[in-house]
């Protein structure tokens, strides 16, 4: 499983709560004693009756339901809902004007009808952190609430389109649409034209805050945000910006808040900042940025959060960012285009920063040694300087660090021992990382007493041997892959209760797996791969757990699959590769809503695999490998007409699959799944998955007949299909030739007969061809990658003639060239990139 920055490359939810308490700051209603209208006060109960409780739903720690505390008391013509949780009433007339609900537990959706919507006397509005179950934001919000001064539906997933009647809310101060979309679960975002934004900014004179965070806007900063001279706080964060970001913006006179972050297509560059900036906050990670970084950024003295990650500035850094002196928050990883030089030793103006509590400098090819002069920011709590060529021990000053929570220095070139004993000295530590580097450490069998606190702990690659160390009570993630661990898996793991990631890949462990380790409720990844585990599979999910990833791959675990799997209701991967395990084909695992990965390669499966149960079986596979069995009869052509996530290119714009897991108290740590799959004849090893590969292989079975036409031809989003070392007989269909996304394929050591379909050809991204060892005859196709193909594609078909073979066609002209192509070659295209990170071993 692939490593990164496990808090530089994070969606941080601590960040959504900081916003929620700053909004309860701008949002604090004083509980009138006065009575309330008694119409208004209905409206209310009938509101509240309107929604489920469900404590689950928000994700302030501290939420509670304020509704449930909601009675009607008093005569007919008032009532006391003005001393009711969360409601403020103007206390001269009774008239509810302000109304928080935010993280309330609030589940249901809101429509037009709702009876929020007599409240037609409301100032500020706060419905954040609540789930109304992705429905539309009403435009009666901008039609009867028109006294609306403050306005917060962020955090709970409302979608579709931000209706323009919002832009009538002329009195708005703040709007805070943000974080309505779930990413790691395809949830539906909130989308917002450009004609309806330019709307909201005319018609909002007096807008302070407008945050826009994750809502799709698909179009370019519209210019006239420049006359927006009344903002304060302008958040659009990944909202799939494009084209070049206004500079006016820069200075606009109040702005203290700017945050454009994770708008990868968002160009533009920093101006040069007079004294007169009153920037607190500048984000602007993970967009298209570039070019230099003025020495007049040094002015911004205001200043205490600065992220310019993932970005393509020149890496000359000015020494004037060392006047900075008020940053507490400093994302530098990534930030400069490599091609234009490197960084070189560790930045000299971090040590003016005396005030920093999170530096990220990760992924800079920084060099030299850790500087001893870090010990002067003693206020840090997160240090993270990953993937850097970093050299040396780890100096002993870093250890006086006090206040330090999380610490990451994987991937460089230190060296030296290590005593973990020394660690014991960071009381607070929760999180720390030492992987990948050169490191002798050494570790005590019982972490308890040294770490106390640890949350998370990741020491791969790290010559690491003997038993499994065993971590505190409070560990949410634990990954020592690729070491020479030995011995079996404590039962003392099972007590866990915190436990989402449990990484022992490519270790020597052996023995049984613990029969509770798939019990856990929290457990969402679970590697053992590559170790020698042996004995029957313990139960997985015996009830509803959170298992995302589960993979028991290159051990020798024996018997059946677990039944128990079908409760793994979030599941979306599961490799049970080489291992001993006998069983039929698991077709009730198509019951499962979220599986995308399914892996059964060099079993023991055998028989026919039958009809599904339903035409919604395995709603969302895009890989199943079941190669190396014996599986016999028909090929399963009824799964493959019901297959429907292989039947389209995934638009989704994630680039590799990822599984998010919540491992440091609100910081995700974003997880890559490495594999290992047959394809183009080799043995292709994948770090990480891209999200569009999808293949199917069924090859070294005991499949027989025809290749079936329609369904295959209609899975059109394949890129691998590999049915090799079968008995299957007939023609190559030539619906293959509609897999324009297809780039590798396999139907060799078959029983196949008659001509190649000459539309092949059309395949433009079409890698890998093999159909050797077969019955085949007349002429093999010509053009595009078919001038490619070597005789080895094609040997041990003694009928075929062609160019590249020692047979040739007596009639040249029945070589034919191929018809148009049915996609435009595209030199840029995902299929061409999609195996193209794949290494060949």
């Amino acid at each position: 499983m692939g490593m990164e920055s496990w808090w530089s490359k994070f969606i941080s939810v601590r960040s959504f709560i900081l916003l929620l308490l700053n909004a309860t700051h701008c949002f604090s209603p004083v509980q009138s004693q006065a009575l309330g209208q008694v119409d208004e006060c209905s409206a209310l109960l009938q509101f509240k009756e309107s929604f489920a409780i469900n404590k689950s739903v928000s994700a302030d720690p501290l939420a509670y339901p304020k509704v449930s505390f909601w009675k009607r008391e008093g005569d007919g013509n008032r009532s006391n809902c003005c001393s009711w949780d969360g409601v403020e009433c103007d206390e001269d007339s009774g008239h509810v004007v302000g109304l928080n609900l935010s993280s309330s537990c609030l589940y249901g959706s809101i429509y037009s009808s709702n009876t929020l919507f007599r409240l037609v006397h409301l100032q500020r509005l706060d419905l954040s952190d609540n789930h109304f179950n992705f429905s539309q934001i009403p435009s009666r919000f901008g039609h009867d609430l028109s006294s609306l001064t403050y306005l917060n539906l962020s955090n709970s997933l409302f979608s579709g389109q931000i209706p323009s009647e919002i832009s009538k809310l002329s009195k708005l101060s703040t709007l805070d649409l943000s974080f309505n979309y779930q990413k790691a679960d395809d949830g539906i975002p909130l989308k917002l034209t450009k004609a309806n934004m330019r709307s909201l900014v005319q018609n909002l004179t007096t807008i302070k805050q407008l945050h826009l965070n994750w809502v799709e806007m698909y179009f370019t900063v519209p210019d006239i945000l420049v006359n927006a001279s009344s903002l304060t706080s302008l958040q659009l964060g990944d909202c799939e910006l494009n084209g070049e970001f206004p500079v006016g913006i820069f200075h606009l006179p109040n702005l203290e808040v700017l945050d454009v972050n994770g708008n990868s297509n968002l160009t533009g560059y920093f101006p040069n900042f007079n004294k007169s900036n009153v920037f607190k906050k500048l984000n602007v990670g993970a967009t298209n940025f570039s070019g230099m970084l003025p020495a007049s950024m040094g002015n911004l003295h205001s200043l205490n959060f600065l992220d310019i990650s993932w970005c393509h500035f020149y890496p000359l850094i000015p020494s004037s960012l060392g006047n900075l002196t008020q940053l507490n928050y400093l994302v530098m990883n990534s930030f400069n285009d490599v091609s234009k030089g490197k960084i070189g030793e560790f930045p000299s103006f971090v040590s003016n920063l005396t005030q920093l509590e999170f530096l990220d400098l990760s992924d800079n090819e920084i060099s030299g040694q850790i500087p001893s002069w870090l010990m002067k920011l003693t206020q840090l709590t997160s240090l993270s300087l990953d993937d850097n060529n970093l050299q040396g021990p780890i100096p002993r000053s870093l250890f006086q660090l006090k206040n330090l929570e999380y610490l990451s220095l994987s991937g460089n070139n230190l060296s030296g021992l290590v005593e973990f004993d020394q660690f014991s000295k960071l009381k607070k530590l929760k999180g720390l990382d030492l992987s990948n580097n050169m490191l002798s450490v050494g570790i005590t069998n019982d972490l308890s007493a040294t770490l106390p606190k640890l949350q998370t702990l990741a020491l791969g690659f790290c010559k690491l041997q003997g038993p499994l160390p065993i971590p505190p009570q409070s560990i949410r993630f634990y990954d020592v892959e690729n070491n020479e661990y030995t011995g079996e898996i404590s039962p003392l793991f099972c007590n866990f209760n915190y436990l989402q990631v449990l990484e022992l890949s490519n270790n020597h462990l052996s023995g049984m797996i613990p029969k509770c380790l798939g019990n856990s409720s929290v457990l969402k990844i679970l590697g053992l791969h590559n170790n020698f585990f042996n004995g029957y599979i313990p139960p997985i999910c015996p009830s509803k757990t959170s298992l995302r990833i589960v993979d028991f791959s290159y051990n020798q675990l024996q018997g059946k699959l677990p039944r128990g799997v079908m409760n793994c209701t979030q599941l979306k991967v599961l490799n049970f590769a080489n291992n001993q395990m006998s069983d039929i084909f698991p077709s009730w695992l198509g019951a499962l809503p979220e599986l995308r990965i399914l892996i059964l390669r060099s079993n023991g499966f055998h028989g026919v695999i039958g009809k599904p149960a339903t035409k919604h079986e395995f709603p969302k596979l895009h890989i199943i490998d079941l190669s190396n069995n014996g599986f016999s009869g028909m090929l399963p052509s009824n799964y493959l007409e019901i297959w429907n996530s292989m039947k389209y290119v995934d638009e989704n714009r994630a680039t590799y699959y990822e599984v998010d897991t919540d491992v440091l108290g609100g910081h995700y740590y974003r997880s890559d799944y490495a594999m290992t799959i047959r394809g183009k004849g080799v043995e292709l090893k994948y770090e990480r998955i891209p999200y569009h590969l999808t293949l199917i292989d069924l090859s070294s079975n005991r499949f027989e007949g025809e290749i079936p036409e329609g369904p295959i031809g209609n899975l059109r989003g394949l890129v691998l299909l590999n049915l090799s070392n079968n008995y299957l007989t007939g023609h190559i269909p030539s619906s293959l030739g509609d897999l324009a996304a297809l780039e590798s394929l396999d139907l060799s050591q078959n029983q196949l007969s008659g001509r190649i379909p000459s539309n092949l050809a059309q395949l433009t991204f079409l890698e890998y061809f093999n159909v050797s060892h077969n019955h085949l005859s007349g002429p093999i196709p010509l053009g595009e990658q078919f001038d490619t193909f070597q005789e080895d594609s094609y040997e041990g078909n003694s009928g075929l003639c062609g160019k590249y073979l020692p047979k040739k066609c007596e009639d040249s002209g029945s070589s034919t060239r191929p018809p148009p192509s049915i996609v435009e070659e595209d030199e840029d295209s995902v299929f061409q990139t999609a195996l193209g990170c794949a290494r060949s071993c």
